[in-house]
């Protein structure tokens, strides 16, 4: 990479050297913060791009004060006027999508491409929540009671916590705080901190609608260590709502703690995501779907395919095939366009592949394909290792484990209830797929006897949902859904109403208190 192309981006971005890791939003929001230094290195090259100056306890105090104020202001807005302000944040997010898209490649790894399409979710995203705005429904009923009238309403819930991974840098925080926004909702964001700088670009890119509006404390952000941050969101009474994507490990915990103070949470944890390949699927369709599922983002997608459960006789023809497509793969720079495969992360992400690799093979598993580091000229310090296929059984414990690598498990079966079982027979519940022409497959599938997962796709991945529909899963994999449909609900607190316009006061039920004379 040339480093005048960085420096180039990173000044289109707003980004400097050194950046504060609080903001309360917009110009005047910038809070001069006085933690530790984190320094961003790209997985590209294992280069520093920048740093930023990590907030205190205190620090966070001061963002989270300003957002529950905010939270009493903005709740008074019209949700039609609110929409209007997620609009106008669209319309910013378009002028900056190739900057902001190539940002996320550079400091996260995947290609280019992909990169770009995480930002045109999040335009996506806001389209869908504009419309929103003016759709917050509430439904009447009837009452038991003459001369009353019953209903539900929807009121803004509080201030919303807002905790992102590494892989999905923006987006994520896009499907909670825009919904959120139109929802009379004030945020607080914590980034991940393998990837601060593309939280930095995208409150750079919204401070001019902040500064419009006047909304100071409504889109905030802190960066800093889990347990100084991390930790304050989770156990503060002001915050109403924590959405959280990580591990089942740290979701756990952090249920654990909203438990205790009775707090709602959204959780998006682990998942094994498996495509069935049915005996009559069309096999060059789920190739491509497998292809993609496994390889995208490095296979460091919480969609990501990590298991192929397919029927013993085309078993042989479709992994020769896919094996065949896994060595045209190119892997290299991710912000050159004719690169298939970037980076992982960092080198924790190939020492856990690695190490899951040997416990595979220690359980009896095979590598098939791949596995193995690469050095991609001019590029040495980066993180580069080539995506594996493994035989494997289901019921192997590495199998059950996520490996949040490109590691690609082939499991064999015969019969379609087996399909099934092994499908639903991990700890895990988020995305799954089935390819096959038999539409007695398919019914079953997506039956209540068939996907125990939170997504279940027939003829298409396991791999990029699209936002229309509530993403989300079962199991381990945590509880809540994000985005679509009416998953706006979990950002506000229902409501129910009932109006005596009569002059008599029934009870319900029957029943009758009256006193005695």
């Amino acid at each position: 990479m040339c480093p005048v192309r960085t420096e180039e981006l990173l000044s289109k971005l707003g980004i400097k050297q050194k950046n504060y890791g609080a903001t309360t939003g917009g110009t005047k929001g910038l809070i001069k913060t006085t933690g530790s230094e984190l320094v961003s290195y790209s997985p590209v090259d294992g280069k520093p791009i920048a740093s930023v100056i990590q907030a205190t306890k205190e620090e966070y105090e001061t963002v989270a004060k300003k957002a529950h104020e905010a939270f009493l202001k903005f709740r008074m807005m019209p949700a039609p006027k609110r929409g209007q302000i997620v609009r106008e944040i669209a319309e910013a997010l378009r002028v900056y999508k190739e900057p902001l898209g190539e940002l996320v490649t550079l400091e996260m790894g995947k290609i280019k491409m992909e990169g770009m399409g995480e930002v045109q979710e999040m335009i996506d995203v806001a389209d869908f929540a504009v419309g929103l705005s003016r759709q917050l429904y509430g439904i009447t009923m009837h009452s038991e009671r003459p001369m009353h009238r019953m209903y539900e309403q929807w009121h803004p819930l509080g201030v919303i916590g807002v905790i992102t991974s590494f892989n999905f840098p923006v987006a994520v925080w896009s499907w909670n705080t825009l919904l959120a926004a139109v929802c009379g909702d004030s945020v607080i964001w914590k980034p991940s901190s393998k990837t601060p700088l593309t939280a930095v670009a995208v409150q750079n890119i919204i401070a001019p609608v902040v500064d419009k509006y006047d909304l100071d404390g409504v889109f905030s952000m802190v960066i800093g260590k889990g347990s100084d941050v991390g930790d304050a969101i989770v156990n503060d009474h002001r915050v109403s709502l924590v959405s959280m994507t990580g591990s089942t490990k740290m979701g756990i915990q952090i249920a654990q703690s909203l438990a205790k103070r009775l707090a709602k949470s959204i959780l998006e944890l682990g998942g094994n995501n498996s495509v069935i390949i049915a005996e009559d699927a069309d096999l060059d369709m789920a190739l491509r779907a497998v292809l993609f599922g496994a390889v995208g983002t490095s296979g460091q997608r919480c969609t990501s395919t990590r298991r192929v459960i397919i029927h013993k006789s085309v078993k042989e023809k479709f992994v020769n095939a896919l094996i065949n497509a896994y060595r045209q793969i190119k892997i290299g720079n991710p912000l050159d366009e004719n690169v298939n495969m970037g980076p992982v992360v960092d080198g924790s992400a190939i020492k856990d592949m690695l190490a899951a690799i040997e416990s595979l093979k220690a359980e009896g598993g095979k590598v098939l394909y791949g596995g193995e580091l690469v050095k991609v000229p001019g590029l040495e310090g980066g993180f580069y290792i080539t995506p594996a296929i493994a035989e494997a059984k289901n019921e192997m414990k590495i199998v059950k484990d996520e490996t949040f690598a490109p590691l690609l498990y082939i499991i064999e079966y015969e019969n379609f209830e087996d399909a099934i079982f092994k499908n639903n027979d991990v700890p895990q519940g988020l995305s799954s797929a089935i390819f096959t022409n038999n539409v007695r497959y398919s019914e079953m599938w997506l039956s209540h006897m068939g996907s125990d997962c939170g997504i279940a796709n027939v003829n298409i991945g396991t791999s990029g949902a699209e936002i229309g529909g509530a993403f989300g899963g079962e199991k381990e994999t945590g509880w809540g859904r994000e985005s679509g449909t009416d998953s706006w609900k979990q950002y506000m607190r229902r409501q129910t109403n009932t109006a005596n316009w009569g002059r008599d006061l029934p009870l319900a039920q029957g029943i009758k208190f009256d006193l005695k004379k």
